[in-house]
């Protein structure tokens, strides 16, 4: 596929309509009469070399900002669009200067190794990324699975206490910080964890590995731009996006749950009175008044227990929410009042 030509720019043309609308990529066009299977004829879109620091200054761009873009132009190719340049080396990529308004534009070429995204690696990909930011080991090792990396017959509790001693130590460092990281901690980790990584029945599929290639010279070439750069910092907007993305799905799971909460809780105490009229009007003749008196209770106990419950999941869901969808967050964080009241006066009746 590198060296069909025609493939190549059928691939370039489609990287072109992907991108159409955002000022901030571009691509040179095909010239289709003059382009064969062997012959690739494109416009001209040479530019500023997205690593030559010193003429993007001269230019009056900031490197920090290049890698910024660059950064967000590779993950929305990953998420959005679901065709990834697989090979962005500092030879393929020029910053073209946007005099108008002082900006810039990257400029992609070579199309020849291309990564789609199928259906299962993109729902990995947002689980990984999601698990990543929120440093959760057990997420990470479910999305390792929907991925195809790791077989789901894979006995992972020895993995997921690996993952959470990985990101104790050294989640969220760039490669600036990591850099900086005495290397023996690494050969402690290694030692202490190699042999059980290496008994895992791991694979790596193709389109996953092309996907690595890219994002490991993204964040070298941003690196390179801004020593500070640190990719977690670039990724954490996307994980608030999926996030958003799914707020809706939910919010309907959370709404769902507390109204089955609360059904059952005010369905007990007709329970209560239909079990105790069934012992009124039994042929066994016994003093109920001591029951009726702890069901009392229990039914006091039940409500405040449910209420109890509502108050935490919608608080829980409220912190968790107000980041990423500050509306619906505010909103759970405000209504979780009502089952907290709910509980403080049923105690109160009891007593």
């Amino acid at each position: 596929e590198e060296i069909d030509y025609l493939h190549e720019a059928r691939s370039a043309e489609r990287f072109r309509e992907n991108f159409a609308d955002d000022p901030r990529v571009a691509a040179p066009e095909i010239v289709w009469e003059r382009t064969t299977r062997r012959v690739l004829t494109l416009s001209d879109v040479t530019a500023i070399k997205i690593n030559d620091t010193e003429a993007l200054r001269a230019a009056g761009i900031e490197p920090r900002a290049v890698a910024d873009a660059f950064a967000e132009v590779m993950f929305d190719q990953v998420f959005t669009h679901r065709f990834v340049h697989a090979d962005p080396h500092p030879g393929n990529i020029f910053v073209t200067p946007v005099p108008t308004d002082g900006g810039f534009r990257l400029t992609f070429i070579d199309f020849g190794m291309m990564a789609e995204v199928p259906d299962n690696l993109r729902e990995g990909l947002r689980m990984l990324l999601i698990a990543v930011t929120a440093r959760d080991s057990r997420g990470l090792v479910a999305a390792a699975k929907e991925i195809g990396v790791l077989l789901p017959t894979a006995d992972t509790a020895e993995l997921e206490r690996a993952l959470t001693a990985l990101f104790a130590r050294f989640g969220g460092m760039g490669f600036a910080e990591l850099s900086r990281v005495d290397p023996r901690e690494f050969t402690d980790f290694a030692d202490e964890f190699g042999d059980m990584v290496r008994r895992l029945p791991l694979q790596l599929p193709e389109d996953l590995l092309l996907l690595i290639r890219a994002v490991s010279l993204t964040s070298g070439m941003c690196s390179g731009l801004d020593p500070a750069f640190n990719v977690w910092d670039a990724a954490e907007p996307y994980a608030a996006r999926l996030l958003r993305d799914e707020s809706g799905n939910l919010m309907q799971d959370m709404a769902q749950q507390a109204m089955e909460n609360a059904a059952t809780t005010w369905r007990l105490p007709g329970r209560i009175d239909r079990i105790i009229t069934r012992i009124d009007d039994g042929t066994v003749s016994f003093d109920t008044s001591r029951l009726e008196r702890r069901l009392d209770r229990l039914e006091g106990i039940a409500r405040r227990i449910a209420s109890g419950v509502l108050f935490a999941a919608m608080l829980v869901g409220g912190a968790l929410l107000v980041a990423p969808v500050p509306p619906l967050g505010i909103t759970l964080l405000c209504v979780s009042v009502l089952p907290l009241l709910g509980a403080l006066f049923a105690g109160r009746r009891g007593r």
